[in-house]
């Protein structure tokens, strides 16, 4: 993936095209728990090993939140989670080259700049 730093109009337009091809996108956890099903006689549950099932957490207004995951979305969503941890290591590469692009054009510095 081309790391793109220069933050004018040409800078944007690759940033906005890199992270287009980072769909689906998801920010959270995926887990894999196992848990009884609730069903009388059911040998699984008796022998102690119990049903496999996936769960997403994710963070809203400061609170966790888990959702059941379809075992058959697994695999997209945690490549929505990978792209996620993608986007969010080039927003902080682009917040850094802000600030030393800002640095390069001389204009001006803020108290404890190096």
């Amino acid at each position: 993936m081309k790391h793109t730093t220069s933050l004018g109009k040409r800078g944007q337009d690759a940033f906005l095209a890199e992270i287009a091809g980072l769909w689906p996108v998801a920010k959270g956890s995926l887990a894999e728990v196992r848990k009884p099903c609730g069903r009388e006689n059911c040998a699984a549950c008796e022998q102690g090993r119990k049903h496999a099932a996936f769960i997403f957490a994710f963070r809203r207004n400061g609170k966790t939140f888990c959702r059941y995951v379809p075992r058959a979305l697994v695999p997209r969503l945690r490549q929505a989670i990978a792209n996620g941890r993608r986007l969010e290591e080039r927003l902080a590469q682009v917040g850094e080259s802000l600030i030393l692009e800002h640095r390069v054009k001389g204009e001006g510095r803020a108290r404890g700049d190096q």
